[in-house]
């Protein structure tokens, strides 16, 4: 497993975090639109779903990631550092491989670092982030691609589950968010996706979509699928399609490259009115990752 230190770069006013080893990689927590907009469907889960390649294979998909977290993370970069208005001091330590599965965890505990803007700060809590070495296009070669993950996210209030990938400049090479749950309310999930024409600049409004489910999402293992492609972004979750992105600038994304990260922050941008006296600990569980591209 690598390790990096995030970067503070300037986006729409804001210090963000880049990742992956200072390159000109960066993230933007997906602010809360008022009132949310919100599937009006509940979708139906299954308490330890898993997903079956042969699904896709069979069907002329080829598999060109799989990590299944057997091993160790050498696929992956762990990150050490702050980000604005989250709580957490990212540390490679945070994120391990336990019994075949990546474990990204809040910690309660004092530790002196430095803030997104490069002066020295004591942090109480600590956490987990890793972004994937390899990058992956939906281009005019491999116009489909397909993200897999089966996750158990954290409970606790302040924490937050993220699977996300993004590109270099942001938001030139776009963002995607494939899955944020806060912990303090399981039982949906929230996508979003970026993507502009200048750095920094995010053209996209109103991309940020709830999706209620029938499930604690924190109680077992779910599989969250999202196929990329020119014109459209498509949610799976446990099998079945729950929502189709296709307005605004979806095809802005074809053709860029990004990379794959998950991450678990405290806080930050994704609660309103945290009280921080009510902060819990908690684990992020990810029992593989998988990519899979179509002609």
């Amino acid at each position: 497993m690598k390790t990096f230190t995030l970067c503070a770069v300037l986006i729409a006013g804001l210090f963000i975090s880049g990742l992956y080893s200072c390159k000109k990689l960066a993230t933007v927590p997906p602010v809360k639109q008022t009132p949310p907009p919100t599937n009006p469907k509940t979708a139906t889960t299954q308490c330890d779903y898993d997903f079956d390649d042969t699904v896709l294979t069979n069907h002329g998909w080829t598999k060109t990631f799989d990590d299944e977290f057997t091993g160790d993370l050498s696929n992956w970069s762990a990150a050490t550092g702050a980000v604005q208005n989250e709580l957490q001091y990212y540390q490679p330590a945070n994120a391990q491989v336990v019994n075949g599965v990546l474990t990204l965890s809040i910690k309660q505990e004092t530790v002196n670092g430095t803030s997104y803007n490069g002066s020295p700060q004591t942090f109480n809590f600590t956490s987990g982030s890793v972004v994937s070495n390899q990058a992956f296009s939906a281009n005019a070669t491999t116009p489909k691609v397909r993200i897999v993950a089966r996750v158990k996210v954290a409970a606790g209030y302040g924490a937050t589950s993220v699977f996300e990938s993004y590109g270099a400049d942001w938001p030139t090479n776009g963002q995607i968010n494939y899955f944020q749950v806060e912990g303090n309310d399981t039982k949906e999930y929230v996508t979003n996706y970026f993507y502009g024409t200048q750095s920094g600049k995010n053209l996209v409004q109103n991309g940020l979509y709830f999706n209620p489910v029938d499930g604690d999402l924190s109680a077992c293992w779910h599989v969250y699928m999202t196929e990329w492609s020119q014109n459209s972004i498509n949610y799976y979750l446990d099998g079945q399609l729950v929502e189709n992105k296709t307005a605004g600038q979806v095809s802005g994304l074809f053709g860029k490259t990004e990379y794959l990260a998950l991450n678990l922050p405290v806080g930050g941008l994704y609660y309103q009115n945290l009280n921080t006296a009510n902060i819990q600990t908690g684990t992020m569980y990810v029992d593989y990752v998988k990519v899979f591209t179509s002609n």
